[in-house]
């Protein structure tokens, strides 16, 4: 069908847009999150370069990059999907556009939040591991002194799918899975308060003689949602980044309530917001791409004139 084969184009150009725009920001974060010796994010950023040159910053992001489309039409048609079906089961009869509550929104925020738990586990999982696979990470946690910035010897993995291989070898297909209760605990809120805000928004923002938000709407709409919910999910997301990290040198962690508590001792609860202001810088213009192509798909597909929410 055309209409899908837009969606699926739009979803691959504007997903692929905000993991390249968005990856360099994110591997900083990860680097503050589950790294030793970054100091605050511009020491980061200095660190990364002096040792890694500019690549460093784009370590990790071919698995991203190749799955990004795939994940946002799921976890997107999910919770349009959800929210349509709840609208519409509560009024009893089928409606074009059925009125929305809070709860439903709620409710389908929460599924494509745990939808998005099994889709993103593993992309997130290799990710990281390949962020964090440094010198200067293996050092500081086996307790070494560090050797200038002479790279990795012998790196642990040498891709994504030697590292995938290398998981499963080691610690079987659960492996892939190592950090999901943290990444849980993260998205369901997370995607709460990220639907919820943009759709609010995008209505609050456009005025009531239009049909649907424009496209501006939509960009900053989503722009502002991505921003709240980045910020918010930073505490967990930090223990997610740990529990995922955990493992490429070393195992320290036996679960999310061990890193909880072997972080709040040895670094105080400022630790639970390391990389915050990172999180929602990045949120920003990487969400307004993925709401913005969405809904423009959304229109084609639909042949309207105006934006609508999902």
């Amino acid at each position: 069908m055309p209409g899908m084969q837009h969606l699926w184009l739009s979803c691959s150009l504007t997903g692929a847009a905000s993991v390249i725009v968005g990856h360099p920001l994110d591997t900083v974060k990860t680097r503050l999150q589950a790294g030793v010796g970054y100091g605050n994010t511009l020491s980061c950023i200095r660190m990364v370069y002096r040792r890694e040159s500019v690549f460093g910053f784009f370590k990790g992001m071919s698995f991203p990059l190749a799955s990004i489309a795939v994940y946002n039409s799921v976890v997107f048609g999910v919770f349009s999907n959800t929210q349509r079906f709840l609208s519409q089961h509560r009024c009893g009869e089928p409606k074009a556009s059925p009125p929305r509550t809070l709860s439903d929104l709620l409710l389908a925020s929460m599924v494509a939040g745990v939808v998005s738990v099994g889709l993103g586990g593993p992309v997130d999982l290799i990710k990281i591991r390949l962020q964090m696979q440094t010198q200067p990470f293996r050092d500081a946690n086996l307790g070494l002194k560090s050797k200038a910035v002479a790279p990795v010897e012998q790196p642990a993995y040498q891709g994504p799918v030697h590292c995938i291989t290398t998981i499963v070898r080691n610690e079987g297909l659960a492996g892939l899975y190592r950090g999901a209760s943290a990444m849980l605990l993260r998205d369901v809120p997370g995607y709460c308060l990220y639907f919820i805000p943009y759709v609010f928004l995008s209505e609050w923002i456009t005025p009531e003689a239009c049909t649907g938000p424009s496209p501006c709407a939509v960009w900053l709409a989503g722009g502002m949602a991505g921003a709240i919910s980045w910020g918010t999910a930073t505490p967990m997301d930090v223990v997610k980044s740990r529990l995922q990290a955990d493992g490429v040198y070393l195992n320290k962690y036996k679960g999310v309530l061990d890193c909880i508590s072997q972080s709040y001792q040895k670094e105080g609860l400022k630790v639970f917001f390391r990389g915050i202001t990172v999180n929602a810088v990045r949120g920003f213009p990487m969400s307004a791409a993925m709401f913005l192509g969405y809904e423009l798909s959304l229109q084609a597909i639909r042949g309207d004139h105006a934006v609508t929410s999902p």
